[in-house]
Order: C-alpha cells, then sequence, then structure tokens
C-alpha cells in the first residue's frame, strides 16, 4: 500500500501544472478565473508536500 501513495502523490503536482497552465491561459481573458486557479495549485502544492513528509515519517517509524 505505501509504494501506491508513493506514486499518487505525484499526481497533485500533475493537478498544480495543469492549473498553472489554466491560469496562464486564461490571463488576458478572465484575471479573477486565473488567480483562482493559482490558488488552487499552491494549495496542491501544499498538499503534496504534506503528504510526502506523512509519508516519509511513517516509513521512518516503521523501519525502526
Amino acid at each position: 500500500m505505501n509504494k501506491i501513495w508513493k506514486y499518487t502523490q505525484y499526481g497533485y503536482i500533475a493537478v498544480a501544472v495543469v492549473l498553472l497552465i489554466d491560469a496562464v491561459t486564461r490571463w488576458s481573458s478572465d484575471r479573477n478565473q486565473a488567480y483562482l486557479s493559482i490558488a488552487f495549485a499552491v494549495f496542491m502544492l501544499l498538499i503534496f508536500l504534506f503528504k510526502r513528509n506523512f509519508r516519509k515519517k511513517i516509513e521512518r517509524r516503521n523501519n525502526q
């Protein structure tokens, strides 16, 4: 199960990249929507970092 989480956490990075691309394409036409996409991209990046940190902490605890 841990190997699954190791690879699925990168899905958050993929979603963040898609949201950043969306923000760049909407920047000239709808700036409010672009800001929302950027906010969600930052949120996805924070979720990625939190989940990676939590997974590594669990791995260290299980290896002891």
